[in-house]
């Protein structure tokens, strides 16, 4: 079973920023969308944003655009989330998502993502 692995979760203050990691040891992402979502106490799992095979085209959620950036490093098997600016709103554990279909764009629904990360704390202190 594909498990992907993520790190950089931790506590900040307001303003500050953390980058995340995805990985997985064995398989390689090369040829596969992937994406970051995340999941605040008492709220449904969030689409953060999304990159395509190769890192040229992402997208974002509204209330990320402008403060977050993902990226991709095919070579290293592992996606980041720079994080910037952080809100405390942007408490949540965050998630990295694997859609094992090989396309050209990005994927924004959860529903299609196949394999998934057991997430790492991100907490914004005010």
């Amino acid at each position: 079973q594909v498990q992907l692995r993520e790190s950089g979760g931790g506590s900040v203050q307001a303003g500050g920023s953390l980058r995340l990691s995805c990985v997985h040891p064995r398989i390689t992402f090369t040829n596969y969308p992937m994406g970051w979502f995340r999941q605040a106490p008492g709220k449904e799992l969030e689409f953060v944003g999304s990159i395509n095979w190769n890192g040229s085209v992402t997208d974002y959620a509204d209330s990320v655009k402008g403060r977050f950036a993902i990226s991709r490093d095919n070579a290293k098997n592992t996606m980041y989330l720079q994080m910037n600016v952080l809100k405390p709103e942007d408490t949540a554990v965050y998630y990295c998502a694997l859609d094992w279909t090989q396309k050209l764009g990005v994927t924004i629904s959860g529903d299609e993502y196949d394999y998934w990360g057991q997430g790492t704390q991100v907490t914004v202190s005010s």
